[in-house]
């Protein structure tokens, strides 16, 4: 068995367009990368006939032509669904406009696969909506790689000291667009003055995104985009994920590998995997945002309990966990043919 992994302007200039970016998107390529070599599965990253299988990442343009040359081949094709018009509409402030448009593409693209991996039921959800046939959608995990997330007290300790981390520390790690709950964020620090609020992740420029408000509460930091992404997670001691639209949110899942404490709005792509009140609290209105997170301050216990539990759906979702039933999709698709 010989797998094609493909990753649309990866390698692009070096792979200029990838570089400090620090999606979700690029850690699930880099946990099936870590997966394929756990499975001693030959693989490739630039496609050739020997191939068994294509598996695609993103469906933009030259993915489509590497799909119907795979095709025209006999080879199998897997698409993974981490882009829905439902959340691509939100990232930059102008594909709002281009939301049919989208839609009708991504149903188009991902209807040419053999198998479409979705990383929640919510994803699995949609894409029947779109019209998609059931039997081709998979809801899969991106999982979380635990030899890279893990409970870390001298990253702790450099982090903190390195952007002065006093006392409690509450904070996030994504990318710095509203889609991911930045009004949300701002208003929670500005009703605790007392604590320090720490959002790690790439800012885009004011022409792609939202820019961030010029005045910022004086205990918000904005980091952009850091190298040592473990040693974020560290710095923190309650973890805040406000975002409104998410296929899966796999930072939950490396935040949940440190043991932080959760803070979730409370949307479909959480369910059924995230619990509220048991590895997880979720916000249904905004203003339970604020009550919640009075809980995890007062109540040492709830806190504790809280990531613990999510250490334990991080361990669920290790991606050692979840490669046997990768490895047997992949074997049940070529028998297919």
């Amino acid at each position: 068995m010989k797998v094609c992994l493909y990753l649309e302007f990866y390698h692009f200039f070096n792979g200029f367009l990838f570089k400090e970016i620090g999606t979700g998107l690029l850690s699930s390529y880099k946990n099936q990368i870590k997966s394929l070599k756990s499975l001693n599965i030959e693989f490739t990253e630039k496609w050739d006939s020997s191939c068994d299988i294509l598996q695609i990442n993103t469906p933009w343009l030259k993915s489509l032509w590497l799909i119907k040359k795979a095709k025209k081949q006999g080879k199998k094709i897997i698409i993974w669904s981490h882009v829905t018009a439902e959340d691509a509409a939100q990232v930059f402030w102008f594909n709002k406009y281009f939301f049919p448009l989208i839609k009708k593409y991504l149903t188009y693209a991902y209807g040419l696969a053999d198998l479409v991996f979705c990383p929640s039921e919510y994803t699995k959800s949609l894409l029947l909506a779109y019209g998609l046939p059931g039997e081709k959608l998979i809801p899969q995990s991106n999982g979380v790689d635990l030899t890279i997330f893990y409970s870390d007290q001298q990253k702790r300790a450099d982090y903190r000291q390195k952007y002065n981390c006093q006392n409690l520390v509450i904070g996030t790690v994504g990318l710095a667009i509203p889609r991911k709950g930045i009004d949300t964020f701002l208003t929670l620090a500005k009703q605790y003055p007392q604590y320090q609020f720490i959002w790690f992740g790439k800012i885009y420029s004011a022409f792609l995104a939202k820019p961030l408000p010029k005045n910022l509460p004086k205990n918000v930091i904005f980091t952009g985009y850091v190298q040592d992404i473990n040693a974020a997670f560290n710095a923190l001691d309650i973890f805040i994920f406000p975002s409104y639209e998410e296929n899966q949110g796999m930072v939950l899942l490396e935040a949940a590998a440190i043991g932080l404490p959760i803070l979730v709005r409370d949307i479909p792509a959480y369910n059924p995997w995230l619990k509220d009140g048991v590895n997880c609290l979720k916000a249904k209105k905004e203003e339970e945002f604020k009550i919640h997170l009075d809980r995890l301050i007062s109540d040492p216990q709830l806190k504790t309990a809280l990531g613990a539990n999510a250490k334990i759906l991080a361990q669920d979702e290790d991606i050692k966990v979840l490669n046997q039933k990768v490895l047997t999709l992949y074997e049940k698709l070529i028998a297919s043919k």
